[in-house]
């Protein structure tokens, strides 16, 4: 499966009581698609996935596909540091009708390189759907080397990677020596042009919420070998990204979402709003990357 070049880590809506707002997501699902996503991650660290109940996630995965509607392809964030739990939520997943699971490694338990392994290689094991691995050190306290992720590559279906360890060594240790129809995708939206230099993919993005399709633009420019072009559209967005960033993720961009029309309502604890001056900054940048993208129209 090809989950194209920029995937969405949606965030979840939630109503004024703090629940899931069924409804605003429909709105979410919709909006993405129509502006740059090619396909959607759902219920990962974005979608505040740790203050999610596993009830919660299964109606999530199975109101997202039903909006979603095989327009584009859904992957579901099923991945923890309980490999039983990963693989009962997994097959929820599947049954809720995910094209493909995000398996993110085990955070917290730090286990060895070969535990690591064994981890999502049993996952692999229960599922046949596509599987992505998401490598994220700075949130889980431990690396996917290279030389582990090239060993999960041989496992039929586990198909791509969501690299954000910061590393473009380790991508490029992985690209050099991965089979050819491997996928590695940049965990951070500003390492996306750089990834692509050397040969990576595309993107599993947040900063697509806001700028989807120019995101789509500056990949488009690149494989068309307009490089300047390409530079440019990194140098435009790079701002835009560092200040959805500058706060705990979700909470700019459900404010940046908020201010476009799309209600996602609040946060769940520990996560807070962003207090008014922080609302204003990023308000600030949102503007001013809107006001470029309309000039080059």
């Amino acid at each position: 499966m090809n989950f194209g070049r920029v995937s969405t880590a949606m965030v979840t809506p939630f109503n004024h009581r703090g629940a899931i707002d069924f409804e605003q997501t429909t709105r979410l699902v919709n909006y993405l698609i129509e502006n740059g996503s090619d396909s959607l991650v759902v219920g990962g660290t974005t979608g505040e996935s740790p203050t999610l109940s596993n009830e919660e996630k299964v109606d999530l995965f199975k109101h997202v596909v039903k909006t979603a509607a095989g327009r584009v392809p859904v992957i579901a964030g099923t991945g923890s540091n309980n490999t039983s739990g990963s693989i009962t939520l997994s097959k929820q997943a599947v049954e809720a009708g995910a094209d493909a699971i995000m398996l993110v490694a085990p955070y917290y338990s730090k286990p060895s390189q070969e535990g690591l392994y064994q981890h999502f290689a049993a996952i692999a094991d229960e599922v046949t759907v596509p599987i992505m691995i998401y490598n994220i050190p700075g949130r889980s306290a431990v690396n996917i080397t290279p030389a582990t992720i090239l060993r999960l590559s041989q496992i039929e279906n586990i198909t791509a990677v969501k690299e954000a360890s910061g590393s473009i060594d380790q991508m490029t240790d992985i690209l050099a020596h991965a089979p050819d129809d491997f996928l590695v995708y940049s965990g951070d939206d500003g390492l996306t042009l750089p990834l692509l230099s050397i040969g990576g993919y595309g993107v599993v993005s947040v900063a697509s919420h806001i700028a989807g399709n120019e995101m789509q633009k500056m990949i488009q420019a690149f494989e068309g070998n307009r490089l300047q072009e390409a530079a440019k559209l990194h140098q435009q967005l790079l701002p835009l990204i560092k200040a959805l960033f500058a706060q705990p993720n979700p909470a700019p961009v459900k404010v940046a979402l908020e201010d476009a029309g799309i209600s996602c309502g609040g946060l769940r604890l520990p996560l807070l709003p962003l207090e008014e001056d922080e609302k204003t900054s990023l308000r600030m940048i949102v503007e001013r990357f809107n006001q470029q993208v309309n000039q080059l129209k």
